[in-house]
């Protein structure tokens, strides 16, 4: 079927007809905020890249978006260009010193309408701490419950980046969330751990926060030259029909590199396939609205 053109020609004409289709589309705004935490117990899937740049790409859609850096490393905090060196005050503060959550949202320099709390390294102690304390894993639900019913505008969505274990903080982010989003990588040995995760979530949802769903897959670092990466692929699309999006986050090295200068690719290369993929995977989870988290009831 070679209309004599190239492949790299029709990969080209595929992704303007892409970008025009983003162009044109005005997103809805969900009815109430969605909290969505990012969770995967597998370290490397693309888990905090997938929270800032779908945060960024829903705030340019005209979203108000809250970013929670729950993990120690502050990885999102340094993607969204906020500060986190040790002496900022910062979501340990909130967890452990029942500081309000006002004291410590920072702007993003990512957009206008993109907020973050950043995480520091005193974050890492914070397991430990919690344990003694009364509600420990309500913790940041409440302080979050509370912001967003004094807020005149409440945000559209709040992500919560989760560290790559399940401690008290995991605990604290499935709690204060409505829904959970996984990223999995295309890679062979991606659905290991998966069943963990599940348990726990249901775990979650049974003893601690009924409102808890899975209600979203991305599937990331796809290489669409290997066979391995469409099986995978394929299979996790057998196991989760509904919550799998159709959006596929591809292999690239924009997309790893953004961090490093403080942004989400969509700022820092806003042409590129990376940030293409990542606008279209944020237009699929604004245009799904709630009704994912309905269905999977």
């Amino acid at each position: 079927m070679d209309h004599g053109g190239t492949p790299l020609a029709y990969e080209l004409a595929d992704e303007t007809r892409r970008r025009i289709a983003l162009e044109e589309s005005v997103l809805p705004l969900p009815p109430a905020t969605r909290v969505l935490t990012i969770s995967n117990q597998k370290g490397g899937v693309g888990k905090t890249t997938t929270a800032v740049n779908l945060a960024a790409a829903l705030a340019r859609s005209g979203a108000k978006v809250l970013v929670i850096d729950l993990d120690p490393q502050g990885n999102a905090s340094t993607a969204l260009g906020v500060d986190h060196r040790s002496e900022q005050k910062s979501v340990y503060e909130v967890l452990v010193a029942d500081l309000a959550l006002a004291e410590v949202i920072r702007p993003s320099t990512e957009h206008e309408r993109l907020d973050c709390v950043p995480a520091t390294i005193h974050l890492a102690g914070a397991e430990i701490e919690l344990v003694s304390l009364v509600a420990r894993e309500q913790r940041l639900r409440r302080a979050l419950d509370t912001h967003l019913a004094t807020m005149e505008r409440a945000y559209d969505y709040v992500f919560i980046d989760c560290p790559p274990s399940l401690g008290l903080l995991t605990i604290n982010a499935f709690v204060a969330a409505r829904e959970v989003l996984i990223p999995i990588q295309c890679e062979y040995y991606a659905l290991e751990g998966l069943s963990q995760l599940l348990s726990n979530i249901e775990l979650i949802e049974k003893h601690l926060n009924p409102e808890l769903r899975l209600s979203t897959i991305l599937l990331t670092m796809y290489d669409s030259r290997t066979n391995l990466a469409q099986q995978v692929a394929q299979e996790v699309r057998d196991h989760f029909p509904v919550q799998t999006l159709q959006t596929i986050i591809p292999r690239s090295v924009r997309v790893s590199e953004a961090p490093s200068y403080g942004q989400s690719v969509i700022s820092y290369d806003f042409a590129s396939t990376g940030s293409l993929s990542y606008r279209e995977a944020a237009a699929e989870i604004a245009r799904r609205g709630a009704v994912t988290t309905e269905e999977s009831n």
